[in-house]
């Protein structure tokens, strides 16, 4: 009972958050994707699993319904794709934008919210996060991003992205495992 009410308001205050996130050395979880755009009739739905372990070192993969590996490690991110000889590194355009992309989750799973300056951060009640861009190229893409925050202390439970007010991205996780040991060769290699 003592350590459930020590972990109510973990993430209604930036100490808190920090203070949370120091614990955490590694995240295992397991998410579910949904693309929702005003063209379709259904959102578009992926799979995957997100592993993460301080300092800088993530793995966005999807399982479904097309296998794709994202890695960072060291400042370096890498993409690979299934193709009909297996995953094969994908160098393109694309990756460029994963570059920025990597670091700013590998910041928030960090608890470092506050830290980039191309987003305003800003508590909003208890256990929830948003994220306004800045810049104003970059708020032509993205609106504003809202972080739900677990009961667990420095676990996120869920992201929105809004890209427009009628365009947004969904991502739950679940399944998500604090500090668990992760191998270095899960950040390395994309099998």
């Amino acid at each position: 009972m003592i350590s459930a009410c020590l972990c109510l308001g973990w993430a209604d205050t930036w100490d808190g958050i920090r203070a949370a996130a120091e614990r955490v050395d590694s995240i295992r979880a397991d998410f579910v994707q949904e693309k929702h755009l005003p063209i379709l009739a259904r959102p578009l739905i992926s799979e995957g699993r997100l592993l993460y372990r301080r300092p800088d070192a993530l793995r966005w993969e999807y399982t479904s319904p097309v296998k794709s590996v994202l890695l960072m490690h060291g400042g370096d991110a890498r993409r690979f794709v299934q193709s009909d000889q297996g995953l094969v590194e994908d160098a393109s355009v694309r990756l460029q934008a994963m570059q920025f992309v990597m670091p700013e989750i590998s910041g928030w799973l960090g608890g470092r919210f506050q830290d980039n300056p191309l987003f305003d951060a800003s508590l909003d009640g208890v256990n929830k996060i948003i994220l306004v861009p800045t810049d104003p190229g970059m708020a032509r893409f993205i609106q504003r991003i809202e972080l739900l925050m677990s009961d667990r202390p420095g676990v996120i439970e869920e992201v929105l992205i809004f890209e427009s007010d009628d365009a947004f991205t969904r991502m739950v996780f679940s399944n998500t495992q604090v500090n668990p040991a992760l191998d270095d060769r899960l950040f390395q290699d994309a099998q």
